[in-house]
């Protein structure tokens, strides 16, 4: 309680002589006015003068105090905290200055963390492999570049800086893969062949742009990727995993046709020919086996563009029902598309039949297979659902991907190939687990 009136009664003393005279005032004042008024006038002008000054004396340090306070306020808005106020005693103003004191170092903190933030950010942007171009619209309406990081710079510039030149004249030195590649829009990939090169010096850019207001004005974020060494290196296991799928299903077929006709070979040696007609049958089974293999290969590396045509869904899928059963949800009649019947039947066909599959493993009928179509605006939903026992997180991740399969004798294709049709029509697809059991395979068309 002493404590917080310290202040409050070192200021009572400092206004004591100001208030003695206050209170005296009042008998002067009497005692003049029988003296004349002109006194009377003067003496209190002379003595509001001296309450005037005892008042402003008094408040000198707290005025200073403040005074100090609010250049250091001044100080940690531009970002220099290399200042303090320091106050004796311990009254409410010392509380205040500390109160001061501890929000400063907070602060210096604070900007000592966010600087250490920059600095690693700006290391990291720096040093990517990702060249990196900030784009801004200057008064004249004109991109210029107002940041570049080193991979920028040197893919674009020769190491040189960029920051402030146009857009348009530094595309100008550019190839044209790369200013058709920005006239676009979007993100994209394209390839740059060197000049005079062959197919081996093609290198292969990513472009991702994005937009965003900074500082209240538009600007846009390039990033440019070089993949060639990454693609390459899928490349080469894409090919590895072809061949070991190749290699795999051409040994499965010839080793038992080579095995047979040694068999057979033999048996004419003896002349037991009576068990020839099944060899032959076993040597025929096993090489269309080998020629339907190495058919869909075909198909899928040579598919051609789809040929669109109007097609009635009701007609088109009750024709699919001719060729494997299914169940049919309820649409409207008047529901078509424009795609390639061939390519779709063979799309759905591979779907219906890995629906099937699936159902049969789980013990599930024939009836467990359902189509669904739904309108959505602007595209059209088909869902082909089984009562299977659905995918892990893993199959589900590379189910789409070419020459991945979980079957025993399968080549991984199917569902690559009903991948590469449902994209060439402008579509998508993607396999998600029902929740009550089984796979729902959902394809997005396009649908005005």
């Amino acid at each position: 309680m002493l404590r917080s009136r310290s202040f409050t009664f070192k200021l009572f003393l400092r206004l004591l002589p100001v208030l003695a005279l206050a209170a005296a005032f009042p008998w002067l004042l009497a005692y003049w006015l029988d003296r004349g008024w002109v006194v009377a006038l003067l003496s209190a002008l002379l003595l509001m003068a001296l309450m005037w000054w005892a008042l402003r004396r008094a408040t000198a340090p707290v005025r200073s105090l403040l005074r100090a306070l609010a250049g250091t306020t001044s100080s940690y808005r531009d970002g220099e905290y290399n200042f303090g106020v320091h106050w004796r005693g311990n009254d409410e103003l010392a509380q205040l200055v500390r109160a001061h004191g501890e929000l400063g170092e907070v602060l210096r903190e604070q900007r000592q963390a966010l600087v250490q933030r920059e600095l690693l950010l700006d290391t990291m942007v720096q040093n990517t492999p990702v060249a990196m171009l900030l784009l801004g619209n200057g008064g004249d309406g004109v991109q210029r570049v107002t940041f570049s990081n080193t991979a920028a710079r040197k893919l674009l510039h020769g190491g040189w800086k960029l920051e402030g030149k146009r857009l348009h004249e530094l595309l100008e030195s550019m190839p044209e893969e790369l200013r058709n590649a920005i006239a676009r829009g979007g993100d994209c990939l394209f390839a740059v062949r060197e000049a005079d090169g062959d197919e081996d010096d093609e290198q292969i850019y990513h472009l991702s742009r994005r937009s965003f207001h900074l500082n209240g004005r538009p600007h846009e974020l390039l990033l440019l990727r070089l993949l060639t060494a990454e693609l390459r290196r899928q490349e080469v296991q894409t090919w590895k995993k072809v061949i070991r799928v190749i290699s795999h299903e051409l040994n499965n077929s010839l080793a038992p046709i080579a095995s047979l006709a040694h068999s057979g070979a033999e048996l004419v040696r003896r002349g037991k020919t009576e068990r020839l007609e099944d060899i032959f049958a076993t040597v025929e089974e096993r090489a269309r086996h080998l020629e339907g293999f190495i058919r869909g290969y075909a198909r899928f590396a040579k598919l051609p563009q789809p040929q669109l045509q109007t097609v009635v869904w009701k007609q088109f899928l009750h024709g699919l029902q001719q060729q494997i059963g299914f169940r049919m949800a309820e649409f409207p009649d008047e529901l078509c598309s424009r795609i390639d019947p061939a390519q779709f039947s063979q799309a759905l066909l591979n779907l219906l039949k890995n629906a099937h599959e699936a159902s049969a493993d789980n013990g599930a009928g024939d009836n467990a297979v359902e189509v669904r179509l739904a309108q959505l605006p602007h595209w059209l939903r088909i869902e082909v659902l089984d009562r299977g026992s659905g995918m892990n997180e893993a199959v589900l991740q590379n189910a789409l991907m070419p020459f991945y399969s979980t079957k025993r004798n399968g080549t991984g294709l199917g569902l690559a190939l009903t991948r590469e049709i449902i994209e060439a029509h402008g579509g998508r697809i993607a396999l998600q687990n029902r929740k009550d059991g089984g796979l729902c395979v959902a394809i997005l068309l396009p649908h005005d």
